[in-house]
């Protein structure tokens, strides 16, 4: 009797979950699964915020250069061997950095251009001229007739290895893009040759070509570097990009606005990149420049400069660099065995 109890009991249980269940089993309706709106999405898994902060920051830039060329054709209508004038296109990215219309980008984006065009986030086209250039760190400003939103600069000193990293941009043409990584340097040195002022954050954010010129941005949106270029083998974003530092940006943007250009301080010495000793080795020495007018030479070591102690080139350029022409730095060298002070009035370092 307990077995058809127990028999009975488990029949009205089956009934039930075939009641309420069978006919979607055995049914051929599809069920779409939703996700319910109970709260946004963290601020961990989405960057959402920082792009709105700072799509409208940043421009995509269209560049044309007309010159005449060796094609000829033979034109139907005037039926007539004619030169063919050519005119390439280029395209890449900048950042609106005041909200009266200066937009910094790559010098390498500009070069040569007889044609800028400024297309902002709403799709706007703004006619452009240019306020200035610096060859030594590829930078460039030019000016637009309109108000635009201007990124937040950061602080390069608060850039840590590990932090997050999106990189702005209109890459191949194809509109503004954002790609995620992380720095991987903060203070690069690409090239070892003795006169150079470039230095990069390193990031694995995707920069693609036409990437250059557009922002690098913190987590908080703020500018951490311009992209300007990237390490490859083969022809796309391997992963090894680099932007040039928000100080650097900083400080030529400023040196153009006030003098139309970056003027920079000039000794006239060259250093040795291979020199791996205490200090920097001077390696050639400018005729008639202000370091053979102070008695420096070839072979000289370089300990101190402006009593700081410098181990490495960039250390160096960066103070001579900044000082102003007429300015007196102060130098201690290390010739042979004896240790010498001699003090080098600056020069306004000479175009290349």
């Amino acid at each position: 009797m307990s077995d058809l109890k127990n028999y009975i009991i488990v029949g009205v249980i089956t009934g039930i979950i075939l009641y309420y269940a069978g006919l979607d089993m055995f049914s051929n309706k599809i069920q779409i699964i939703e996700a319910k709106d109970i709260q946004k999405t963290s601020a961990s898994s989405s960057y959402s915020s920082t792009v709105e902060k700072v799509n409208q920051s940043v421009v995509s830039i269209y560049t044309k250069k007309t010159y005449e060329n060796n094609i000829f054709f033979i034109d139907p209508r005037e039926r007539r061997l004619k030169r063919r004038e050519a005119v390439p296109s280029g395209q890449g990215s900048g950042v609106v950095v005041s909200s009266n219309g200066y937009i910094i980008t790559n010098f390498h984006v500009i070069q040569g251009s007889n044609e800028i065009l400024v297309r902002d986030s709403n799709g706007n086209d703004h006619q452009t001229s240019v306020i200035g250039y610096d060859f030594l760190t590829d930078l460039a400003v030019i000016k637009i007739n309109d108000n635009l939103k201007p990124i937040t600069f950061g602080k390069i000193e608060n850039v840590r290895v590990g932090d997050i990293s999106l990189a702005i941009g209109n890459p191949l043409g194809v509109g503004q893009t954002i790609t995620l990584g992380i720095v991987s340097a903060t203070d690069k040195e690409i090239s070892p040759e003795a006169y150079s002022y470039q230095r990069y954050v390193q990031t694995d954010a995707a920069i693609n070509p036409g990437n250059s010129g557009g922002a690098l941005v913190n987590s908080n949106g703020e500018l951490i570097g311009i992209n300007t270029m990237i390490s490859t083998l083969g022809g796309g974003s391997d992963g090894i990009g680099f932007a040039i530092p928000v100080d650097i940006v900083k400080y030529v943007f400023t040196q153009i606005i006030e003098n139309g250009e970056v003027i920079r301080g000039f000794v006239g010495i060259i250093s040795n990149p291979n020199y791996r000793g205490d200090g920097v080795m001077i390696s050639g020495v400018y005729n008639g420049g202000p370091g053979q007018k102070a008695n420096m030479r070839r072979g000289d070591i370089i300990k101190k400069v402006n009593d700081k102690k410098v181990n490495k080139i960039k250390d160096m350029q960066d103070i001579i660099g900044k000082s102003k022409p007429g300015d007196l730095v102060s130098f201690q060298i290390q010739r042979n065995s004896d240790i010498l002070n001699i003090n080098v009035e600056v020069e306004k370092m000479p175009k290349l």
